[in-house]
């Protein structure tokens, strides 16, 4: 019987947590609830003003027990730790490794969780889960839709619960998100989700959600063809 994850080199999934305005209460809330040991990494991707000192990995550390740091160049990915983006940067993974590059300021938009989930999605293909939690605009969609596409599993936050509503909802819109729920819901999926990778699909997902994640796959391909 064939497992959820398609055979890969990866060895544990790394979820890649995106997060604006509001996205401090977003990701306390996330990790009080996430068990301590996953066998997962998250990496918290947010919008940090630049020159300002980050405090949220003080802020979040009382809220789990896994070790929480920010990430420093070529820093390796290790499971059930959990990695912040230093301000003024963009964050990617590359080789299981996280490399950082200075933000410079130019005629383009600031999209750090676009460009750390496309990255990711490169990276970890099929064993890549993208999560959009409150923010304004909507950094993360494109992000979401390169890591559907590469068979990664995805997730928004339940709009009606979140502080700001624009990032989550764009996702929504998009059509590239498998599961919308409320934070503690994800909390609670994120881990059956890696569980069930050493376990058949017969045994860890009921036939219709399965069927309708297929389905998922099938009509963002459609829709990226067609415009549709």
């Amino acid at each position: 019987k064939k497992t959820v994850w398609n055979k890969n080199q990866k060895t544990f999934p790394v979820v890649g947590i995106g997060a604006s305005a509001g996205g401090l209460e977003a990701y306390k809330e996330l990790l009080k609830h996430l068990p301590d040991k996953t066998n997962m990494a998250y990496v918290l991707v947010t919008h940090l003003e630049r020159h300002h000192k980050s405090m949220l990995g003080e802020l979040i550390q009382t809220k789990t027990k896994m070790k929480v740091c920010e990430a420093k160049n070529n820093t390796k990915i290790q499971p059930n730790n959990v990695y912040i983006i230093p301000p003024n940067n963009y964050m990617v993974v590359k080789k299981d490794k996280l490399k950082l590059s200075t933000y410079k300021k130019n005629n383009r938009v600031h999209m750090p969780i676009n460009h750390f989930f496309e990255s990711l999605a490169k990276d970890y293909t099929n064993k890549a889960i993208g999560v959009v939690l409150s923010g304004n605009a909507d950094d993360g969609t494109d992000g979401l839709k390169a890591i559907k596409l590469k068979g990664g599993i995805t997730f928004a936050q339940d709009e009606k619960e979140a502080l700001f509503k624009g990032m989550p909802q764009n996702a929504i819109r998009s059509g590239f998100v498998d599961y919308i729920l409320p934070i503690k819901g994800i909390a609670h999926k994120l881990p059956k989700i890696n569980s069930s990778s050493t376990t058949s699909t017969s045994e860890s997902l009921e036939p219709t959600q399965l069927t309708e994640n297929h389905l998922n796959k099938i009509f963002s391909l459609l829709r990226l063809k067609t415009g549709i």
